[in-house]
């Protein structure tokens, strides 16, 4: 016993146990106090019926064994069509894409197949809680480039000086979570010019790519010199709003794919069979269904912003993504963490600290992310939760 609980505490001291803690914290803190929660990343609607009556098919017509481990074929060929319609990207179905138990197993599969002890992986920060938890697994280091400002832009210079000759990977999250920032034409330019030189291999993070309100989405990938060097990943739980099905991709160079490939046949070996060919079928059936939830989401990004804005509250609107930033400093005197630790009791909403997006918590003190994923009538009480108490 002693022995696994000084592995457990090794481990946990590497993978940055603030993050999780605080998410644990506020889920049970939802759960205990029956608080509107605006904290937890996932829609409280389901998404279109055409896909979730797939689903009901499929189960029925008996596709429920072992799906081969990259993946059923037709949903691998709906994730390269995907990529020619939307963004001219071509793929071999069979070579360049892998399916996943979701973003966050190919996020993993990634780290632990590209990165060794003695390399280091550039990314920006706030920083999704999963990147510094797969980076520290594969035993290689960190490193952190801010991102500032009203808009989220990064200094180009601090970006050039994190890369040295130690780094290996950079991983990149557009649009991003927890800013709702989408990386503009002129940064991923810049961002892709320095993978080039410095011959890294980029890994994006692009489950939010149609969950766009201001700017447009355009893949690292889609640059010069980055096809061979890039991994792409997204996911259709943030598109069609089927977060629980867990059904992702990555794709890019065969090569790179293979290495992904290698470490995730020994986490999942495969998954979803009958959820794969559902989500095949939202897929190709693109913007017909994929728009109308956007249009809806932009809604509740308005309604949840333009409440802040009414009670005098600095919000930053992002461009995409599920969330909005706020500044609570005008408005309370303590940290994030003690502020949505008090909410429950006070208010009877949940949120959560930004701070725990940081690799130190005090960077991100004074700012609160919320989640407007949700109904019309749960924001707006939500709000009116607040507006009575601030």
């Amino acid at each position: 016993m002693t022995r696994f609980h000084n592995v457990e505490e090794v481990l946990t001291d590497r993978l940055h146990p603030f993050t999780s803690t605080v998410f644990a914290e506020m889920t049970a803190l939802a759960v205990a106090t029956n608080s509107v929660n605006l904290g937890q990343g996932f829609p409280d609607t389901d998404g279109p019926a055409l896909i979730a009556q797939e689903a009901q098919d499929a189960i029925a017509r008996g596709e429920n064994q072992y799906p081969p481990g990259i993946g059923i074929p037709a949903l691998r060929e709906a994730v390269a069509k995907h990529q020619r319609d939307y963004y001219n990207i071509t793929l071999d179905p069979q070579s360049e894409l892998l399916i996943t138990a979701g973003a966050t197993e190919a996020i993993a599969a990634a780290m632990l197949a590209l990165c060794s002890p003695t390399d280091e992986v550039v990314v920006f920060e706030p920083i999704y809680d999963s990147y510094p938890a797969t980076i520290a697994m594969a035993g290689a280091r960190i490193v952190a480039v801010p991102l500032s400002g009203a808009d989220w832009s990064y200094d180009k210079e601090v970006l050039e000086r994190a890369i040295t000759k130690k780094t290996k990977v950079l991983l990149l999250n557009t649009p991003n979570n927890p800013t709702g920032k989408v990386f503009s034409r002129e940064e991923l330019a810049h961002i892709a010019s320095l993978c080039v030189r410095h011959d890294l291999i980029a890994v994006t993070d692009e489950v939010y790519e149609h969950l766009i309100f201001e700017g447009t989405h355009i893949p690292l990938a889609t640059f010069e010199g980055m096809a061979e060097r890039t991994l792409t990943i997204s996911s259709a739980g943030k598109t069609f709003s089927f977060t629980g099905w867990k059904i992702g991709w990555v794709s890019g160079p065969a090569p790179l794919v293979a290495a992904v490939k290698a470490v995730k046949q020994f986490l999942t070996y495969a998954g979803g069979t009958p959820f794969q060919a559902a989500i095949a079928k939202g897929l190709n059936a693109g913007p017909s269904l994929i728009e109308p939830l956007v249009n809806q989401l932009k809604d509740r990004r308005e309604q949840l912003c333009r409440g802040f804005e009414e009670m005098g509250w600095e919000v930053r609107r992002p461009a995409g993504t599920y969330f909005a930033i706020t500044d609570i400093s005008s408005i309370y005197d303590g940290d994030s963490l003690s502020f949505c630790r008090s909410l429950p009791q006070t208010c009877g909403v949940v949120a959560v600290p930004a701070s725990a997006f940081y690799l130190n918590p005090k960077s991100g003190a004074h700012l609160v992310r919320w989640a407007f994923c949700k109904r019309e009538e749960v924001i707006s009480e939500a709000l009116a939760r607040l507006e009575k108490n601030f």
